[in-house]
């Protein structure tokens, strides 16, 4: 929850730092800062998925029907985004299905999206993977006791081999570390390419 208000903070401070025109002259313009800042951030994703070899090496233990539960999540994030997609006619599916495709993943969504379709879709990506985050950290406990064990975890998306994986860990048991972990880095490793999918429709 700590990692989601500081990056609130960072966004309420470039609203500002926008707002006022503070931003450097020498810059050309903000897409090119976001450009950067997207390649930067898509170096140090691979090298903490390369360098954790303990996420390779807990596959072996999980049970191949669970292997399924991150094709489930994508499968019923996606289905979900498509029928409240109805609920903003303004926007095309495609914008709809890009922010749903962060499952989580805030700060890569919000900037791929920012760069394909602009800051006003970067910042709904932006708040609805943060919204979703919280309210995995809040819900936790009404998710296991309505729809078990394994609903935080499809409810986490992203998250859940990181900051979302002391909740679940808490909720769930210690026998569901290895199905989050696995979880959160296929969910996590397949949101730059989802979102860049729907972005280019």
């Amino acid at each position: 929850m700590k990692s989601g208000l500081v990056i609130v903070s960072f966004f309420v401070v470039g609203t500002v730092v926008g707002v006022c025109g503070l931003f450097p002259e020498w810059l050309d313009s903000v897409s090119d800062v976001s450009f950067y800042a997207l390649c930067a951030l898509m170096f140090f994703v691979g090298v903490s998925v390369g360098g954790d070899t303990s996420v390779l090496r807990s596959i072996r233990s999980v049970s191949p029907r669970l292997l399924l539960l991150p094709l489930v999540t994508v499968a019923g994030t996606l289905g979900g985004v498509a029928v409240a997609s109805l609920l903003f006619p303004d926007r095309s599916l495609a914008d709809c299905l890009a922010v749903g495709s962060g499952f989580g993943y805030y700060s890569l969504s919000g900037i791929f999206i920012t760069e394909y379709r602009g800051p006003e879709l970067g910042t709904v990506a932006l708040l609805a993977n943060i919204s979703r985050e919280l309210l995995t950290l809040l819900c936790a406990p009404l998710l296991v006791r309505w729809f078990g064990r394994l609903a935080p975890i499809s409810a986490g998306g992203a998250t859940t081999m990181d900051t979302t994986l002391p909740v679940i860990t808490r909720v769930s048991g210690n026998a569901y570390v290895v199905v989050s972990v696995f979880h959160g880095f296929v969910v996590d490793f397949s949101v730059p390419f989802l979102v860049t999918f729907f972005c280019s429709l």
